[in-house]
């Protein structure tokens, strides 16, 4: 994969992490990318698409946990063969687990009191509601 694979919008409202994950998640289920094909390190994604490692890290590791790659100690980070259907509500379920753990960290680092953020999850799922389609939930539009 290389620079001109992954295009990130600065301006958009989708963090940059989300996008990075949706694009590679979207290659994949294209076939586009193939089990075995090994993508770039962290470090080389990051410095290509100009963005935080710490960015490029933590969409590689929600792709680790839906399942979609494998980071292997010392030789890199690779395509894993799909998934089994079976498991597919199992994997979605514990990668949300995981992006909230990762966001709770994240506000608590800031200093932000648990009142705060469930006042702000609140409002944005309101907000989310409103301004979406009943049939679309809250997912954000594409």
């Amino acid at each position: 994969m290389t620079l001109s694979d992954i295009h990130i919008d600065f301006r958009s409202d989708t963090a940059i992490t989300a996008q990075i994950v949706e694009q590679v998640k979207g290659r994949v289920l294209s076939g586009q990318l193939k089990p075995g094909n090994q993508l770039p390190t962290v470090r080389q994604l990051a410095a290509e698409l100009r963005v935080n490692f710490n960015t490029v890290a933590r969409a590689y590791r929600i792709l680790d946990e839906l399942g979609l790659i494998s980071t292997q100690q010392g030789r890199g980070t690779y395509i894993w063969e799909p998934p089994e259907p079976g498991n597919a509500a199992e994997r979605r379920l514990h990668a949300l687990t995981q992006i909230t753990q990762h966001f709770l960290n994240d506000a608590a680092l800031m200093g932000f009191t648990v009142d705060e953020i469930h006042a702000e999850i609140e409002r944005e799922l309101a907000r989310r509601l409103i301004e979406q389609p009943a049939e679309k939930g809250i997912k954000d539009k594409e």
